[in-house]
């Protein structure tokens, strides 16, 4: 079988630019070396396997996607720089799992210096590891990958004393990849984009089949379908569809309550494309109109993400586009009756917790809490160009919670949008999707 054969090779981006990427981190490496391997097949049980998805890091720096595959980047060699083990072609395992590269095929599409079959990385990894200084592997990933490094630093300190040669450690790749990662590049925008508009697009799909008497589950299935319908990879993540007092649990995927008149409903969903991940969340009412007291809670939280938005640009800290928003919503607090006194003490003592507690934002790139550092030196980190964050504040009273005015009781509302930093301040990559309770409204009424 040829290589044209077995699908869009790298996810459509031009090998140039995994090469790109793997020069960078072969010179930060050294003197070390690199040992990546792909994500492991899980199974829910027994012999029924989750939906496979590759190592972030893996196809970051290859593009290769096939379970068992094995990278390794030697900063340290003259010869063989970048090695791939991969599984080996098997006409009676692919008759049930598809077709596979083997190693030439893997060698030719992933520009490897040298590509070897997986049942060989025992052997041959120790020695393709000799004479680094430190070996960067996550720990607790790959049992199998693991040992063989942690023999391999055995071997390294039982030579030590005769021949005073390596490897002497393990790091965390996350020290070589996690700021290359954060930084994305115009291909890697291109899909984010595409990601973002498939996202509104389902969206606005979505919030008009929103009635009572729906199940949370099937406006999952009609999000989750439309994805797929529209060319995504599917679901970044798993869909929250939050009616009613669930809007008041941050992570709630359950989706199997029916959706009651009077309802808000908490939609947070996002498409991924080639990998890469959207991130929006709206919040409406089945009924299509806001409650005033819904409305009141609302109105708070979407100032809070317009000034948060206003907030990022080249310079400013992750804290302060945090600060713009608690700010915001500490205020509407106290407008609202719920907390009493001045708005910066409040701040202070972390009134605002009790209804807001989590964060502002997150990194989003190829996973949906991407990589990278929110502080340096004990200083939260400045934005930069190129990298794209969630803008998501909210507002969640919890029935039953001592601090719940009963008037709020189980209104839970997050408005959610991705954006990206620019050299001239932000792009709102999810601007497309109103946000302005009036639009929301009349997006519910179709």
């Amino acid at each position: 079988m040829s290589i044209s054969e077995l699908g869009a090779p790298l996810e459509g981006f031009p090998p140039e630019t995994f090469q790109e990427r793997r020069t960078r981190v072969l010179e930060a490496l050294g003197e070390d070396v690199l040992v990546l391997p792909g994500a492991p097949v899980r199974f829910s049980s027994r012999d029924t396997e989750y939906p496979y998805r590759s190592s972030s890091e893996l196809f970051y720096l290859t593009g290769a996607r096939e379970p068992g595959t094995v990278a390794v980047l030697r900063g340290h060699a003259e010869e063989e720089r970048y090695v791939l083990f991969v599984q080996p072609r098997d006409p009676k395992a692919e008759l049930w799992t598809g077709p596979r590269l083997g190693p030439e095929a893997a060698r030719e599409r992933y520009g490897a210096d040298a590509a070897h079959p997986l049942e060989e990385l025992e052997a041959k990894l120790p020695g393709l590891i000799a004479g680094a200084g430190l070996v960067h592997h996550r720990l607790g990933e790959d049992d199998r990958v693991e040992r063989l490094v942690r023999s391999a630093l055995r071997e390294a300190r039982a030579r030590g004393p005769r021949t005073g040669s390596g490897p002497r450690g393990v790091m965390d790749p996350g020290g070589l990849l996690d700021d290359l990662r954060v930084h994305k590049d115009g291909l890697e925008l291109e899909r984010m984009r595409r990601a973002a508009a498939i996202t509104v697009d389902t969206f606005r799909e979505a919030l008009p089949a929103a009635r009572p008497g729906v199940g949370e589950w099937e406006l999952q299935a009609l999000v989750d379908a439309s994805f797929r319908r529209a060319g995504a990879d599917g679901p970044a993540y798993l869909t929250i569809v939050a009616s009613g007092s669930n809007a008041c649990v941050l992570h709630y995927v359950e989706n199997s309550r029916v959706v009651a008149a009077g309802d808000l409903v908490l939609l947070d969903a996002g498409a991924a494309v080639s990998m890469y991940a959207s991130d929006i969340t709206r919040t409406f009412p089945v009924a299509g109109s806001f409650t005033p007291e819904q409305r009141d809670v609302y109105q708070v939280v979407e100032a809070a993400r317009a000034r948060a938005v206003e907030a990022v640009r080249p310079g400013a800290t992750v804290e302060e586009v945090h600060g713009a928003a608690v700010g915001t919503l500490t205020e509407g607090l106290v407008a609202l009756g719920v907390l009493s006194g001045a708005a910066e003490r409040l701040m202070e003592e972390k009134e605002h917790e009790a209804f807001y507690p989590h964060r502002t934002s997150h990194w989003l790139g190829l996973d949906v809490h991407d990589v990278g550092d929110y502080a340096r030196g004990g200083a939260s980190r400045a934005l930069e160009p190129g990298m794209v964050l969630t803008i998501e504040p909210g507002l969640y009273f919890a029935p039953g919670h001592a601090k719940t005015p009963a008037r709020f009781a189980g209104i839970g509302v997050r408005i959610e949008d991705d954006v990206l930093v620019t050299a001239g301040g932000r792009e709102v990559l999810t601007g497309a999707l109103p946000t302005a309770p009036d639009d929301i409204e009349a997006l519910v009424r179709g």
